[in-house]
């Protein structure tokens, strides 16, 4: 009797409000957990960084070694192959310390190629009034400026192609460095920010 008295007190309304609230709580919570990624996905800027007013995209290789690491690794492994070939030179094995030379050199060639590309990169960001795309390929700088009101962002042939940038005659390509299905997000972004939004 006590608990139908309670039911009857707060009413059918406050019932089917407690149902209603359960059923779109969990419904929501569902909702969320299935568009979770859409959701991240379409962040304002998920490329730029943004500091004050300035608004700049790096896009950079995904290196697992800095030029700097890779010498001291390509050191270690020297000390470790010239001192086992000097213990077949003592013990009279004279061919293995040239062979060993010889591996060091390719080696060497190959972390120097390495090396030389680890810090390649595209720099895109806003000065003055100005569309600014820098490149570093190999240690070599390239740079193209084009007027905010005249620039135009587009892919270049396909959805995920290089994104083209154009204007006043000129034309560079960026998007080298992130995956081909992201290269539209990155195009976006640089369109939002060329009108101002």
């Amino acid at each position: 009797m006590g608990l139908t008295s309670k039911m009857t007190g707060c009413g059918l309304e406050c019932v089917l409000f407690t149902l209603v609230r359960a059923y779109v709580s969990r419904n929501l919570q569902l909702f969320l957990l299935i568009n979770r990624e859409k959701v991240v996905s379409n962040m304002v800027f998920r490329f730029a960084t943004v500091q004050g007013q300035s608004i700049h995209w790096f896009l950079r290789k995904n290196c697992a070694m800095t030029p700097v690491q890779l010498g001291w690794a390509y050191a270690g492994i020297c000390c470790v192959s010239l001192s086992i070939g000097v213990m077949f030179w003592l013990s009279g094995a004279w061919l293995i310390l040239p062979l060993t030379a010889l591996e060091l050199m390719a080696v060497g060639l190959g972390f120097l190629s390495y090396a030389r590309h680890a810090t390649d990169g595209e720099k895109i960001f806003f000065r003055d009034d100005h569309l600014v795309v820098e490149f570093e390929n190999a240690g070599k700088l390239e740079r193209a400026e084009f007027r905010r009101e005249w620039v135009r962002v587009e892919p270049k042939s396909g959805d995920r192609s290089l994104i083209q940038v154009s204007g006043q005659g000129r034309t560079v390509h960026v998007g080298r460095f992130i995956r081909p299905e992201l290269r539209p997000m990155l195009a976006r972004e640089i369109r939002m920010v060329l009108r101002g939004v």
